[in-house]
């Protein structure tokens, strides 16, 4: 057996936490193990991609090549009190004031550009994913194509950096967040949301929990870890927050119940997949669950105590 990878954090000892992880999402071969630090909790898998490997692994098996033009829409505002209860403030570009620049890591398809740009921001994005310059051709936003890099931009050009689902991608956590404060101005924030390893569901759920998402998730945070990353970079982790979307949980027992072999994409996930499983029983069980409210109430509740499935961290560039 190998030996155990060191904490990509604190370089202490790690301990391996699973293994027999795969790609039960897209289809994405092979087997992979995550790795646990003995000092900090900070989990990792270990493993090692260079940019063409992630460009590739994005750009090939994320769906995001069948996404159409025509469908484009910015995310809007949120009013009332619905927003709390469906967890919408949950995503990091949520915490965002208007009228600031902010440059968003990871922007997907970059409906949050054209959200801050309606709410008078200056804003940039970065992609891994090769998608999303037909998106920013069509739409005339501000992204680069590729893996992020702190010498793409002007040192202390940013009020805020945003990373949604986003840091867990990277296989040099510490890089992208000295790199990220390199941009920021002094007194300007980092908001980051991140699945929690330490939440409810992923212990009840094991090697099935949905936001192991192996290989595209790479490293887990717990508090301490992240405040120790945020040292290191020149940071300050200023606040934690637990939000989590309502509809969280129902996707993790639609990933249970439509797991493909490895080497096979999922039902659910995509619509390559053709693998039998118990569609109509689990739509009935996850309608009901949404008829009467669970799904959100459970997740208010989990969200409350600290365990639900996402958390908010928000650092601070010391001036």
């Amino acid at each position: 057996m190998t030996q155990a990878p060191a904490c990509p954090i604190c370089r202490d000892a790690t301990r391996e936490k699973l293994s027999g992880l795969y790609d039960d999402r897209y289809g994405y071969s092979g087997l992979f193990r995550m790795f646990q630090c003995r000092a900090c909790g900070h989990l990792h898998t270990g493993g090692q991609f260079e940019p063409r490997h992630l460009t590739r692994l994005y750009t090939q098996f994320y769906p995001r090549s069948e996404f159409s033009l025509d469908d484009f829409r910015a995310h809007e505002e949120l009013t009332g009190w619905r927003a709390w209860w469906n967890g919408e403030r949950s995503a990091a570009f949520r915490w965002i004031p208007r009228d600031v620049r902010v440059l968003d890591v990871g922007c997907g398809f970059g409906q949050t550009l054209a959200y801050h740009q309606a709410r008078g921001c200056d804003a940039y994005g970065c992609e891994v994913d090769e998608n999303i310059r037909r998106v920013a051709e069509r739409y005339g936003l501000k992204a680069r194509v590729g893996v992020f890099s702190a010498q793409d931009y002007e040192s202390g050009f940013f009020d805020y950096v945003t990373l949604d689902q986003v840091v867990e991608h990277s296989t040099a956590p510490l890089t992208l967040l000295k790199g990220i404060a390199t941009i920021l101005k002094p007194g300007g924030r980092a908001v980051l949301s991140t699945p929690n390893p330490q939440g409810l569901l992923a212990k009840c759920f094991g090697r099935r929990w949905m936001n192991w998402h192996i290989p595209y998730h790479l490293q887990f945070f717990t508090r301490r870890s992240m405040r120790l990353a945020a040292t290191q970079a020149g940071l300050q982790l200023v606040k934690v927050r637990t939000i989590t979307h309502s509809q969280w949980i129902s996707y993790q027992w639609w990933h249970v119940l439509s797991r493909p072999p490895i080497g096979s994409p999922s039902a659910f996930w995509t619509a390559k997949a053709t693998q039998p499983f118990a569609m109509a029983r689990l739509g009935r069980f996850i309608s009901l669950q949404q008829r009467l409210r669970i799904n959100k109430l459970a997740t208010r509740i989990l969200d409350a105590l600290g365990i639900g499935d996402n958390r908010l961290y928000f650092l601070q560039k010391r001036g």
